[in-house]
This record gives C-alpha cells, structure tokens and sequence, in this order.
C-alpha cells in the first residue's frame, strides 16, 4: 500500500472512531430516544339526546423505537381521555326528624368531568404505583382539590372517596385493561369508551410511552365533544343568550300550566 492509500485508510479510520464516540456520548446523554405521537381522525365529535355512548378510538406510533424492545414487548402505552375541569360539590345526607335532608357538603375545583384510560397490560405490569402517583395516572391518582383545604383531613377524604366512586358508578369515570393494541412494532390502537352522560367541552387525549418500567414520553392532542342538532341550539341560547332563555323558560311553564289546566279541568 502505497503512503496516500495508508494515509486516506488512517484518515478513514479515524472518521470511524471518531463517529462512533460521538454516537457513544449521544447514547450516553439520551439513552432513550424513543418519542410518541398520537392522532385522531377528528377534532370533533358530535353527540345528540339519544346518544347512548360508543368507543373512541385513537391511533398513535412510536418514533425511534428499539426494534429488539419492540419485538420483545417491553414497551407499554397508557392514552387517557380526560374531560373539562370544573367544580363539584359532594353532599352528604343524613336522617333528621324521619327526613334525608343535606347536612354537609364539600366543594372540589378543577375536577375532570370524565376520564376514560386504556392500557397495553394490567396496571402492575406497567411500572409501579410511585410512577402512577408523580403522573396523576388513573382514576385513584387523580388530584381531587377541596376549595377549603382548612376542613378536616377525615372528612375531606371522606368525600374525595365518594366523588370518585360516584364517578366510576355513573361511567364517567372508566377503564379498559388491554384496550391499547400494537398493530406492528411502532404503530398501536387505542379504544376508549365514551359514556352516555359524557360531558361537552373540550377533551384532551393523552398519551404515556413507557420503557421496561420507566416513562419516557408523553404527547398529546385535543378532541371537542359538542351537541348538535336542537340540543346544540338551545345549549348555544342558554350560553349566549342566558336573561333571554331564562324568560322564554318561565313563559313556557307558564303557558304548559295553562294548558294543562284548560285539558284537564272539570266541566
């Protein structure tokens, strides 16, 4: 070999290690380089008063995913559909006099109206509950916080635990183990369950991309659940125009108590 053709071989083999340190060091920083995206056919969903709920599904894929991880599935999703943040109020009643009446009450600020979640596997085979709690991840991790933070510690959780079993009961608040399915090594489905009762307003999906136990990533996007038909006029007037309708609606009670009682009355 000729000194050129040793030169142009060391300037080559150089490159090489030089390359492969600087993707040594870029292992070293980012050791998981693995993101996720989700998507959804619509931003949009339009529900009207015989709506007796239905699945949502959304699909999502994994960038720079580990083939070997992948194949041996060590990779888990979680998507989370969760609902507009309002207040509630949690009564209490108790028995005075022969009569449940209220007796004590609690009010909850930014409490999600609904939460729908979907797993890859039961929770416990994902990461563990620490993970779940720094993530307000599932229905029992979410922050339920009382307007008077001053109340008793007991009470307080009293309540919070009767807000989130009313939810559960009622359906707004659900779960679905296994409802995320991958379709290959990066791309997966997930299904979601939208109750009868599900509130309008702005929804906000989410996506959670854990690793051998260890989140990694977490997208998301945005999913408007709105009436239509007349529902969606009147709830419209009842928004924009609330002096207005609020006439309109004592005028029709009055005018259905006149009619009533003109059908029904006795000659």
């Amino acid at each position: 070999m000729t000194m050129p053709a040793r030169t142009l071989a060391s300037l080559l083999f150089l490159g090489a290690l030089l390359a492969s340190a600087a993707a040594r060091a870029q292992a070293i920083e980012n050791p998981n380089p693995e993101t996720i995206q989700i998507g959804l056919s619509t931003d949009r969903v339009f529900i009207t008063s015989d709506f007796a709920g239905a699945d949502l599904t959304i699909f999502g894929a994994l960038d720079f995913a580990d083939p070997l991880f992948a194949r041996q599935g060590r990779y888990d999703v979680i998507v989370v559909l969760e609902g507009p943040a309002r207040p509630v109020v949690v009564r209490r009643k108790s028995r005075v006099l022969g009569m449940w009446i209220n007796t004590w009450s609690e009010t909850f600020v930014n409490v999600p109206m609904s939460y729908s979640v979907a797993t890859t596997r039961v929770w416990q085979d994902i990461t563990g509950p620490e993970n779940y709690r720094q993530l307000a991840l599932g229905a029992d991790n979410i922050a339920l916080i009382p307007q008077d933070r001053g109340d008793d510690p007991v009470t307080i959780a009293e309540f919070t635990a009767a807000l989130r079993e009313r939810k559960k009961a009622s359906g707004l608040y659900s779960e679905r183990i296994g409802g995320v399915q991958f379709l290959s090594q990066s791309l997966f489905r997930a299904t979601l369950h939208l109750a009868p009762n599900v509130p309008v307003g702005t929804h906000r999906a989410r996506a959670f991309l854990f690793k051998n136990g260890v989140f990694i990533k977490e997208n998301s996007a945005q999913l408007a659940i709105l009436k239509a038909g007349f529902e969606q006029r009147v709830h419209r007037a009842a928004q924009q125009h609330g002096f207005l309708y609020g006439l309109a609606a004592v005028a029709l009670a009055i005018l259905t108590g006149w009619a009533g009682r003109l059908i029904f009355r006795k000659d």
